[in-house]
């Protein structure tokens, strides 16, 4: 069996998720036979029209994050999402040479992008192929439908999405609700005096996590506000602070001098990019970050509860609403006091108890497997219906 795993460079959550697919299929189906292959379908088909657009992305999410948002919001439907759909079935015949060559039997996506070109491509029976679509978000988006009645499979975070499918006349046995995929690196036990050692780190406090960079090192002014007053809060309470800038060097070097002018080195560590994050968020009591569909599962596999940073106009609004409606995170909104809301929170005696508690309600910490099992295990849905 033969399969391929379409992905686009836009954020890296549909990397990451990609990524965890193919570990999952790799490490729990030796003995199938199966041949699997990670590709950067936007990448494949027109590397200029990639770089440029990732680029624009990048640029845009930065400096001018409403522009992002109105075309995030303008591309559900009208113009622009039918420049956006016609784009997709031009390009899909670039990637037809590819799917012609490799021969899959499945086609599992973490892009709306590759998800279009291919259920074109099976309407216009070009291929064959079982098609799989996984949303990466906690919002549904029209452009993860186009192209829906080629599509044999949705994979989506939560019921709410399934419901919105279905409004949206997608059969309902296409739709999975299995949440998003994530690596088994979060699932792994990890010990707790082993890791606060690597880290420098005491024991018995309360720890945060705090991701400052981003992907793109977006809303510096504002997070560099944020890790100030974290970073004092943390002193005056004695809590232990984990800030990771990430690959952003002048994030890096803003942490560090907010920890050194407010003599906060017992209490604040300052990280540069690491892969140890799921060991960190094994120690953590809370996560401060952006509200990316990756960073967000792995929080809630880790049970963390979150307060939200910086969301980008679109599906990062969009997980943010969602998220604070189900009472796991708080938005530190632009206006927001961040004193006030800190001291209201540790205030409040349930608050963190219920938060994290809400957590493992919307957590699937099997969600890769579930995904997996669903498409290469003929009786697992029955089994499972037993």
């Amino acid at each position: 069996m033969k399969i391929l795993i379409f992905y686009a460079s836009y954020g890296g959550g549909h990397l990451k998720a990609a990524e965890s697919i193919n570990e999952c299929i790799l490490n729990n189906y030796k003995d199938k036979n199966i041949e699997v292959e990670l590709i950067d379908c936007m990448k494949y088909v027109n590397k200029a029209i990639e770089k440029m657009t990732t680029a624009a992305y990048r640029e845009m999410a930065k400096k001018m994050p409403w522009a992002w948002g109105k075309i995030y919001n303008d591309s559900q439907k009208g113009p622009l999402a039918h420049l956006s759909s016609r784009s997709n079935k031009i390009m899909a015949i670039k990637l037809l040479r590819l799917l012609r060559e490799k021969q899959p039997d499945l086609i599992i996506s973490t892009h709306p992008f590759g998800s279009q070109m291919c259920s074109y491509l099976k309407r216009k029976k070009k291929i064959s192929a079982k098609i799989a679509t996984i949303l990466t978000d906690f919002a549904p988006h029209s452009q993860w439908l186009v192209g829906a009645d080629y599509t044999d499979y949705f994979f989506v975070a939560h019921d709410k999405m399934k419901s919105y499918l279905l409004s949206q006349n997608i059969e309902e046995n296409k739709i999975f609700v299995t949440g998003i995929p994530l690596s088994s690196k979060f699932l792994c036990k990890y010990n707790r005096n082993d890791v606060l050692k690597s880290f420098e780190l005491q024991d018995n406090k309360f720890n945060i996590l705090f991701f400052g960079g981003g992907e793109f090192g977006l809303g510096k002014t504002r997070t560099v506000e944020i890790f100030e007053a974290f970073t004092k809060f943390a002193k005056f309470k004695d809590f232990q602070m984990i800030g990771i800038a990430g690959k952003n060097e002048k994030m890096k070097l803003a942490f560090e001098n907010i920890v050194r002018e407010n003599n906060c080195n017992e209490n604040v560590k300052v990280l540069e990019f690491t892969n140890k994050v799921p060991e960190l968020m094994s120690i953590s009591d809370l996560v401060v970050t952006k509200p990316g569909g990756m960073t967000t599962t792995e929080s809630l596999a880790s049970e963390l509860p979150m307060i939200i940073i910086n969301p980008i106009p679109g599906q990062e609004i969009e997980n943010a609403e969602f998220l604070e409606s189900k009472n796991i995170a708080i938005w530190l909104r632009k206006d927001d006091d961040v004193n006030e809301v800190l001291t209201n929170l540790f205030e409040s005696p349930t608050k963190l108890k219920e938060m994290k508690q809400n957590t493992k309600l919307l957590a699937n910490i099997n969600s890769t497997k579930d995904i997996c099992d669903i498409l290469l295990n003929p009786n697992y849905l029955t089994s499972k219906a037993t």
